[in-house]
Parts: structure tokens; C-alpha cells; sequence
């Protein structure tokens, strides 16, 4: 019993305990009910400008955090996690009818804490802000995602996994109910048909010689080429810090029926943000958002986020992301052509067409594209593959027109001689 109340004293002091699986946290309103929960894990690595230099360190939510400012209301709410010297890291949450999502997360560190950032010459204390991708989750549900999920910007990455929250929840009893993130969702194969009339139970096959050919993942387009827009994202009102060229397609699968729309390069808005080690370019339209996020290795860069949502024609919601891409890789200085129409799958769920594309993120001069990197399908050297084909099956029939005469000849001699 005494165990009991000292557990209890601590969480009244907002002191919540690190599990196997990650830090739990139970936050309550004014009448001592559970008004917010979450299970999660989440890594960090800061740099920070250590004398001459700049220095990387990493850390992970500890064993121990307060809930000093979290806050529940009926259509906001905010998860305030507290560690260390002057480390906190937020999100905050809003509900729109049915549904609810974190808009940002938010990460302040004390630089002047030593014990952490040793060799820093700073006091102040830094923050960063980030778009969340927890999106779309349903009321009273619970928001789960145990793949990892990287958050990268110039000086802070934050990887978060082992995730499970539910930002808004009814009457104090934390709901059963899951909504997974897509990085969660199993891709599936479309189960095979069977063709036949007036059938109404399936029969066994018996006897069968031959197979159907295989379902058709995508669609066919039906749809004309997309118009190519042309964005860019300024650092501040006059420096371009990227640019983007681009005709895109998006094709989007619900149940057994896909979707096509084509972004309207007139009817978007582009935004976003520019860093050293990673950069944003977001698009939106009246029908759809799209957040392209790439990254910076010091060699190379590439895209590799995609977070897209959109009202498809039955009116519903549609959210897709994928945070483990490599795509429009080129050298940095460099900026990545592909005039060529290419398809590319970002989830079992979501593909996209690009048409005349080129994009460059980083080391942008003078507001306009560098030397491009094309894409094999643009360079001088894919005409090579067909000619090296035919090449090969020529060389391939001399070779057994050849072989059949030696051996015709050898067969001749041979009797002749007896």
C-alpha cells in the first residue's frame, strides 16, 4: 500500500518512468482524469558550435521526465515532456471534427549546460520547430507507429519509434482503438479474381493448364501530361535557395480503386525552408498538400521524405508518408534533370509521375540551376542498351552458325575416312 501512494505522489508531481518499450505518460485534467496519454521513444543528435569548430552529440528521452506544461482542452491539446538542464520537447495537437493531428513539435536545449554540450561557448537556450506527420488519426483512438519516424533539420535530428498517443481522450479511459502510420501498414498483394457468369460460390479449379496473368498494381493513366510548374523557395525576400521544375501525376489507391489527379501548377502555392543539412519544399492546392523533404549528406543530396495528403473525389481524406527515400540523387552544386516521364512508388498506396523534372535544394548561385546530373534515361548513353542488345544476340548467332558448319565439317571428314 505504501509502494502504491509513493507511485501515485509521483505522478501527481508529473514525474513519469521510462518502460522497456519507451516513456509512458499519463497527463490529467483538473478533476485528476486521464486527459492524455503517450508511449514513445526519441533519439536526438544536436550540433552546435563548439569554439572553431562544430560538434555532434546524441542523447535519448531519459529514464526520467515532468509534465510541466502540457495542457488538455476540448479541440487543442499539448504534450510537454521536460529533462535535464533546460531540455523540453512539445507537441502540440488540434482536433477537427472527427479526426485530430500534431501540428508541430517543438525541441529547446540549454547550450550552457556543459555536462551535455561540452566545449560550447554558448548560454543560450536554442529551439526548433517541425511539422509533425501525425495526421488524420481518428477520435478516440490511438495513434500508433513502431517504425522509426527521422525529423531532420539543420542542427537537430530526432528520430521518434515505439510510438502510441492518444492526444484527446474520452471520459478518462484511454481508448483499444488503433490508427497505425502508413510506415506500419503491410503491403498487400490484391487478392486473385475469378472470371465466369451467373456465378454465385466460388468452385475449385481443377484440371487447370493454364494462369490468369497477374493484377495490375497501377493504373493506366487517363489523364493528360501535367503542365510543368516551376517552384522555388527564398531564404529571404530575394536569395533562392531552391528551386524546383516539375509536371506532376499523382495516383493514389483506396480499397481496389485508384485515383489520379494532376497538380495544377497555377493553383499552387509553394513554401518551405532551406538549411545546411536538409531542406523543404511544400506545395498546396485546393485539393492536396504535398511536403518534399531532402537532405544533405556533404557529397550528395537526395529526396528523402514525402508527405502527402488530399481529398480524393468520395470526399475523404487521404494521407500517405514515407521517410526512407532515395530519390533525384546528384552531387551537391550539382542540381538532378530527368526530362524523361518516370514512375515512382513512395507507399503501397501512393505513386508519383514526374514530367520534365529538375530540382536542386542546396547550393543554389544567382537564382538559377546549376549543371545538371541527368538521369540515365535522359543521358547520351541509354540509346546504348538496345544497340548492346542487338550486338549481343548477333555475336550470340555467329557464334552457334559457327559452331553448327565446325561441327557439320567434323562429321563429314569423319566419314569419309572409313
Amino acid at each position: 500500500m505504501a509502494r502504491f501512494a509513493a507511485f501515485v505522489s509521483l505522478l501527481a508531481a508529473g514525474i513519469v518512468f521510462q518502460l522497456s518499450h519507451g516513456v509512458e505518460v499519463n497527463v490529467t485534467d483538473k478533476e485528476g482524469k486521464l486527459c492524455l496519454y503517450a508511449n514513445l521513444m526519441v533519439n536526438f543528435s544536436v550540433s552546435y558550435p563548439a569554439g572553431e569548430k562544430i560538434d555532434t552529440v546524441e542523447f535519448e528521452l531519459p529514464s526520467e521526465v515532468t509534465t510541466n506544461g502540457s495542457e488538455c482542452g476540448a479541440t487543442s491539446s499539448t504534450l510537454k515532456l521536460n529533462f535535464g538542464d533546460g531540455r523540453s520537447w512539445s507537441v502540440n495537437f488540434t482536433m477537427d471534427g472527427n479526426v485530430y493531428q500534431a501540428d508541430y513539435i517543438t525541441f529547446s536545449y540549454n547550450l550552457s549546460d556543459t555536462t551535455v554540450f561540452p566545449s560550447s561557448g554558448s548560454n543560450e537556450t536554442a529551439s526548433v520547430t517541425v511539422k509533425s506527420q501525425i495526421t488524420n488519426v481518428g477520435v478516440d483512438t490511438c495513434y500508433s507507429c513502431n517504425s522509426k519516424d527521422m525529423i531532420l533539420t539543420d542542427m537537430v535530428n530526432m528520430t521518434l519509434s515505439s510510438v502510441l498517443i492518444q492526444a484527446f481522450v474520452s471520459e478518462g479511459n484511454k481508448s483499444e482503438n488503433i490508427t497505425s502510420c502508413s510506415a506500419d501498414q503491410p503491403v498487400t498483394s490484391p487478392p486473385p479474381t475469378t472470371q465466369g457468369t451467373n456465378a454465385t460460390t466460388p468452385a475449385p479449379v481443377t484440371n487447370a493448364t493454364s494462369t490468369a496473368p497477374p493484377p495490375t498494381t497501377t493504373p493506366t493513366p487517363t489523364l493528360p501530361p501535367p503542365n510543368t510548374g516551376k517552384y522555388s523557395v527564398n531564404s529571404d525576400n530575394t536569395t533562392v535557395c531552391l528551386l524546383a521544375d516539375f509536371g506532376l501525376r499523382i495516383s493514389i489507391k483506396q480499397g481496389e480503386t485508384y485515383q489520379e489527379m494532376n497538380l495544377e501548377p497555377n493553383k499552387t502555392t509553394a513554401s518551405g525552408s532551406c538549411g545546411v543539412n536538409s531542406s523543404e519544399l511544400q506545395l498546396v492546392s485546393s485539393t492536396m498538400t504535398i511536403m518534399l523533404t531532402f537532405i544533405n549528406d556533404t557529397a550528395k543530396f537526395r529526396l528523402h521524405a514525402v508527405n502527402f495528403t488530399a481529398k480524393t473525389g468520395s470526399g475523404v481524406d487521404f494521407n500517405a508518408v514515407n521517410t526512407n527515400l532515395t530519390l533525384w540523387e546528384a552531387a551537391i552544386g550539382s542540381s538532378y534533370m530527368c526530362n524523361k516521364e518516370q514512375n515512382y512508388t513512395i507507399t503501397n498506396l501512393l505513386s508519383f509521375y514526374t514530367f520534365n523534372l529538375r530540382v536542386q535544394p542546396f547550393g543554389i548561385a544567382k537564382g538559377v540551376f546549376n549543371t545538371a546530373d541527368e538521369c540515365f534515361m535522359d543521358s547520351d548513353l541509354s540509346f546504348l542498351v538496345p544497340i548492346a542488345v542487338g550486338v549481343a544476340l548477333s555475336f550470340l548467332i555467329i557464334l552457334v552458325l559457327i559452331s553448327y558448319l565446325i561441327g557439320r565439317r567434323k562429321s563429314r571428314t569423319g566419314y569419309q575416312s572409313v
